[in-house]
């Protein structure tokens, strides 16, 4: 299947928004949703119940499609089963959720290690925990910040490496950069993580690894048993599925031990509550307090295996709303060949790019070690004013910060301009945002009567052939 060409007319025949005219090169900030993602919304509607507490037949048969959900998400990750899998609203509320149950354990002289590389959800709620809560109870733990190379944007492991010590209790690296696209080595931080030798609650003499896998999880297949990570988070939102749903993936017996994000609700055992004792329910329950986003849920993990279908066979229903397994060869299989398309991407991009006067492209100038997504400046242009035009001439691109304001910071920057690929963008796509950027730099804009966005027809490209 891999050597088979990315039908990319077919997968695009899934989607609304290319009917508009609509050119989205935004994806590293939300994807589009397939039509079959909203359709199966509003068929669950007439059937909505809540869950776990009702006897009703409706009650009951929505119970199965939401736990069905949760082990769906296990099988795509490889994870050892459902519970592992705590569902939030988005990756930053499930490292929130990482940060608050682990509030407890840290002790005085304790420190965490992220990296200048992080979207701010995975810094921010670490310098929360070291500068605005733990204080107020005596504590001094300490965030250290994990420098990259400003020219090639990979992380500085020497440097990560020197800041891990015996009293590391938590190593927090992103999978992928929304900013520069740097696909950090997460084998070798890992392998810094173990060797530290913090002494954990439950015996263990290694720091915890959490990795934001935002920007990894979509583009790449992700094996959390392989990837060794302790805490896996990523939002459906970057894969396909707006409906506001992320991930938590841990392992299984730190979520039996660490407390709860969220108390009330769903996450207490079914008549254990006294008023001298309360008991939480069993994984996965004992993370979802109160009634959680039961269809947003149902509709995400079917996003999974629509997005299988699309990587294979988009033309039919091979794994979209059956109850076929989930196998990691099929996953590994359908997201290599995700990954090789928007490397496609990626690289045609950063090609002609370069032939632009005056732009400069920031992160490791190789596709294969970056995620889908190119940020840059323009000598003289304002980003903003960049992402403006681009949008004049139909093409949706984003200028600021990314929320990558440490690296930002870094670079002496205050913003750049990104595309960002996904599975159903083209290579003519490709070209006419370049195009644009082109035309704007020579301080040509659009001519008057050439409409905003051209309608691209596109065509079946061989995967790995000259662009």
């Amino acid at each position: 299947m891999s050597g088979q060409p990315w039908d990319i007319a077919a997968v695009r025949a899934h989607f609304d928004f290319p009917e508009r005219g609509r050119i989205v090169t935004n994806n590293a900030a939300s994807t589009q949703p397939p039509r079959e993602l909203t359709e199966l919304y509003r068929s669950l509607a007439p059937g909505y119940e809540n869950v776990h507490r009702g006897q009703s037949s409706a009650s009951q048969a929505m119970t199965r499609l939401f736990e069905d959900a949760h082990d769906t998400v296990a099988r795509f990750l490889n994870a050892p089963g459902r519970r592992c899998v705590a569902l939030y609203r988005n990756t930053t509320e499930a490292i929130n959720a990482v940060m608050y149950s682990l509030l407890t354990e840290f002790r005085d002289g304790d420190n965490v290690v992220t990296t200048t590389l992080e979207h701010n959800s995975n810094f921010v709620p670490w310098y929360a925990l070291c500068r605005d809560l733990l204080p107020r109870f005596g504590r001094r733990v300490e965030y250290r910040l994990a420098r990259f190379d400003p020219d090639t944007g990979e992380l500085d492991l020497a440097h990560l490496a020197s800041l891990i010590d015996a009293r590391t209790k938590l190593v927090c690296c992103t999978g992928a950069s929304n900013f520069l696209g740097t696909r950090p080595p997460l084998a070798a931080v890992r392998a810094l993580a173990d060797a530290s030798g913090y002494a954990q609650p439950n015996g263990e003499e290694r720091s915890y690894l959490l990795v934001d896998g935002a920007q990894l999880v979509p583009g790449t297949f992700t094996d959390v048993q392989a990837l060794g990570a302790d805490y896996l988070a990523f939002s459906f939102h970057k894969l396909l599925a707006p409906f506001g749903v992320g991930v938590l993936c841990a392992r299984e017996h730190l979520l039996e031990s660490s407390l709860p994000f969220l108390y009330g609700g769903d996450m207490i055992a079914e008549g254990r509550v006294s008023a001298d004792r309360v008991e939480y329910g069993p994984l996965p329950w004992k993370y979802a307090a109160g009634t959680p986003n039961i269809l947003g849920a149902v509709v995400s993990a079917q996003a999974l295996r629509l997005l299988l279908d699309l990587a294979q066979t988009p033309e039919r229903a091979t794994y979209f709303q059956t109850e076929r397994p989930i196998e990691p060869e099929t996953v590994r299989s359908a997201m290599n060949r995700v990954a090789a398309w928007n490397r496609e991407l990626t690289a045609r991009a950063l090609d002609r790019l370069a032939a632009l006067p005056g732009l400069t492209v920031y992160g490791p100038r190789d596709p294969a070690r970056r995620t889908s997504l190119v940020a840059f400046n323009v000598a003289g242009h304002d980003p903003h004013d960049l992402a403006r035009a681009l949008n004049e001439a139909g093409v949706e691109s984003r200028a600021g910060c990314h929320c990558a304001a440490l690296a930002h910071r870094a670079l002496g920057l205050t913003a750049s301009c990104r595309l960002s690929f996904a599975l159903y963008n083209t290579p003519e796509e490709v070209d006419y945002a370049v195009d644009v950027l082109g035309r704007v730099i020579a301080g040509r804009r659009r001519p008057r009567g050439e409409p905003a966005a051209r309608s691209v027809t596109p065509h079946p490209q061989q995967i790995g052939s000259p662009s």
